[in-house]
């Protein structure tokens, strides 16, 4: 395994008395356009060091790919191993792998920067940017399901249609009224890519390099994959999009999103029957959560081991973000896994319960 545990420049982590110094407490944004990256050792932190072999067995038996741990915006530990998505090269820091469902959180962002700038609003039918006819509902019922209502789960469309990932009219029919039921369908929310293209009058790709992409710095690029619309990109955009959830939505003092409504409302519940989901992005800490593919409540937290107010990005094979505001924590994890739900939980957990172990406050 190749990995990296990166030094912090001695300046920072030495002269503490120089005017050059930036404090460890000040949120830390790496430059655009470069590959620099501010570091700080775990031991300057007063972090267990003792644990980081652990976390690199981890990383060795739970297929990882990528793990990133930042503190304040700097990089405390960066970690790959195994191989890339063709099979050949050894993964490393500038090779590109899926999100899945994890990228669900940049359209949810960009359902905002499109609120903000006025070309929608969330209540709005989501046919006003669709067109009638986006699906085999009858105009009453397609006139009902607003855009909040693809953002939430909520639609009431059928789910246990042959391939509820299939966005085509047929597939997309009416099962209870919105609002009425929250089911893990992405047919409804993959249909928010083009809601945001009959918003802004763009191609979601334009849209996405404008809006989000291009400001923070990222690489990466949507690929559909059957009906799935799935990004890729090299971890630390992954790490840039999480330390921007940390800055609540601002960019080393630039708002991106300027929308603090819709960012409040995006990692908080965002209705009544899952209370573990925001817009798009899972939420820790509450009373209780419906995973994918069944319809019931679950009591507890969707992370056991993770802090209560962490919120999460969560895609198939463990793509993770986990945000924990309080530490000023972001988590990125890809890479493949042995849980093979839509929503691995599970690897989540394995991996705060050494992490836990790892940060000391």
């Amino acid at each position: 395994m190749r990995y990296l545990l990166l030094f912090s420049v001695f300046l920072l982590c030495a002269c503490s008395n120089s005017d050059d110094a930036t404090p460890l407490t000040e949120m830390y944004f790496p430059p655009n356009n470069s590959s620099a990256w501010e570091t700080v050792t775990p031991e300057a932190l007063g972090w267990n060091e003792a644990v980081i072999p652990e976390l690199e067995q981890f990383i060795r038996d739970t297929g990882t790919r990528g793990l990133i741990i930042l503190k304040n915006g700097r990089i405390v530990f960066e970690s790959y191993d195994g191989l890339t998505l063709d099979g050949i090269n050894r993964f490393g820091q500038n090779n590109y792998w899926y999100w899945a469902s994890a990228g669900k959180t940049l359209t949810s962002f960009l359902i905002g920067q499109a609120e903000a700038q006025q070309l929608l609003s969330l209540d709005d039918p989501s046919n006003t940017y669709l067109g009638q006819g986006w699906s085999s509902l009858n105009t009453d019922q397609e006139n009902a399901i607003s855009v909040r209502h693809h953002l939430t789960m909520t639609t009431g469309l059928d789910f246990n249609v042959s391939d509820p990932n299939c966005t085509d009219p047929e597939c997309l029919q009416f099962l209870n009224a919105p609002g009425d039921q929250w089911f893990y369908h992405n047919a409804p929310y993959t249909i928010l890519d083009q809601v945001i293209e009959g918003a802004s009058n763009q191609s979601f790709d334009d849209f996405f390099e404008e809006q989000l992409l291009n400001k923070i710095g990222m690489e990466g690029f949507w690929e559909y994959i059957g009906f799935n619309h799935i990004f890729f990109s090299p971890p630390r955009s992954m790490a840039r999009f999480g330390l921007l959830i940390l800055a609540e939505g601002s960019w080393n003092g630039e708002p991106i999103l300027n929308n603090e409504t819709f960012f409040q409302d995006m990692i908080n519940t965002s209705q009544p029957l899952n209370p573990s989901y925001g817009y798009l992005w899972w939420l820790n800490g509450k009373s209780a959560f419906i995973p994918p593919g069944i319809t019931n409540l679950v009591s507890g937290d969707i992370s056991l081991e993770a802090p209560e107010e962490m919120i999460a990005a969560i895609g198939a094979n463990g793509q993770l973000i986990n945000i924990v505001p309080s530490q000023q924590l972001v988590v990125i994890r890809m890479g493949n896994a042995t849980d093979d739900s839509l929503v691995p939980f599970s690897i989540q957990n394995q991996l705060w319960d050494i992490l836990n172990e790892l940060i000391v406050e």
